[in-house]
């Protein structure tokens, strides 16, 4: 791992974090993000870390969007050092920003700065069709739930192999285990489908993957990783509690 890398990780700043107005699926593919602002306060310093990883590691051309990757790296670095991670080196994000039909699921390595798995992956079917833009935290709303989970442990159930997760956002996810809300394989996340009819098919809010890769990812980010499902939403960024903490402990620091 390259020494400047290295020290961007270790000593991350306040982030310069673009947040979006809410984007209905018939505009947002045609909408730029980065005309779209809200007002959060921006620091000098505030892009450079975040941007240098975001840039070295060419996760735009990867198809991940800046924004995603600045907030889930302010998370992962605070849920990192408040220790709820177990695994402090992976960072999964589904890039819900994107459409279904797009490779927006990424796993990367933090520390050797490598992006181990870029696929497909589902949300739930009442979140919307090609573009997932309704989240709920409810019982059997069969809605993605936003926010910061951390992995947990494996298990076989209808859907085979599959990964619980933690939510770690109370009103957000932290229903998550309740719900089921589990990485699995799924037949109907899959390329062939997305060509056919224009998006991939749904879950009942699960994140579901691709079933060849399904259990590579899953062993690859198990047992207390950090994971970040994301989406333009600026409800969920203004009151997410992951990010709140993070400000207040880097307000605490540059005190």
């Amino acid at each position: 791992m390259k020494p400047i890398l290295r020290g961007i990780i270790l000593f991350f700043p306040i982030l310069t974090l673009p947040a979006f107005s809410f984007l209905h699926p018939d505009f947002a593919a045609k909408t730029d993000p980065k005309n779209i602002h809200i007002g959060i306060e921006k620091s000098s310093t505030a892009s450079t870390s975040g941007l240098a990883i975001y840039q070295n590691m060419n996760l735009q051309k990867a198809g991940l969007s800046e924004s995603a990757f600045l907030l889930a790296l302010k998370g992962f670095e605070s849920l990192k050092n408040s220790g709820l991670l177990r695994n402090t080196n992976i960072l999964t994000i589904c890039d819900f920003s994107k459409a279904s039909t797009e490779k927006r699921f990424f796993v990367i390595d933090m520390e050797s700065c490598r992006l181990l798995f870029n696929t497909l992956v589902s949300h739930g079917r009442n979140s919307g069709t090609n573009y997932a833009v309704q989240f709920s935290n409810e019982p059997s709303s069969y809605k993605t739930s936003l926010g910061f989970y951390v992995t947990r442990s494996t298990y076989s159930g209808k859907h085979g192999y599959s990964l619980h997760l933690d939510g770690l956002e109370k009103g957000i996810n932290d229903m998550a285990y309740q719900r089921a809300i589990v990485v699995h394989g799924a037949a109907y996340v899959s390329e062939f489908l997305g060509n056919s009819q224009g998006y991939i098919g749904r879950s009942l809010g699960c994140p579901a993957l691709p079933e060849k890769i399904a259990g590579k990812v899953i062993d690859e980010i198990k047992d207390g990783s950090c994971f970040f499902i994301y989406a333009p939403e600026k409800k969920y960024i203004s009151q997410s509690p992951v990010l709140r903490n993070a400000d207040k402990h880097n307000s605490m620091a540059m005190n």
